[in-house]
């Protein structure tokens, strides 16, 4: 995580958007009249997804148990 002001990340906005695509940290940049969070669209859009899968009722538990089932447990999908 990083934390900049407005005016260092103008002049560094290249740099500053190559290194939150590649380090997948959030970059904190803070102006005068509020703050601002810059994310990569990779991390965006996972982040948009897990809040609409914990969005629908009973999906959460789903997931816990599917990551909680043994392999040898599973069937296969025959497609």
């Amino acid at each position: 995580m990083s934390i900049i002001n407005a005016t260092s990340a103008r002049d560094n906005f290249y740099k500053l958007m190559e290194e939150t695509v590649m380090t997948h940290e959030p970059t904190f940049i803070t102006g005068k009249n509020g703050n601002v969070v810059m994310l990569s669209e990779e991390d965006y859009k996972a982040m948009e997804e897990t809040l609409y899968l914990v969005s629908i009722p009973g999906m959460e538990k789903k997931i816990v148990d599917g990551i909680n089932t043994p392999l040898e447990e599973t069937v296969e999908d025959d497609e």
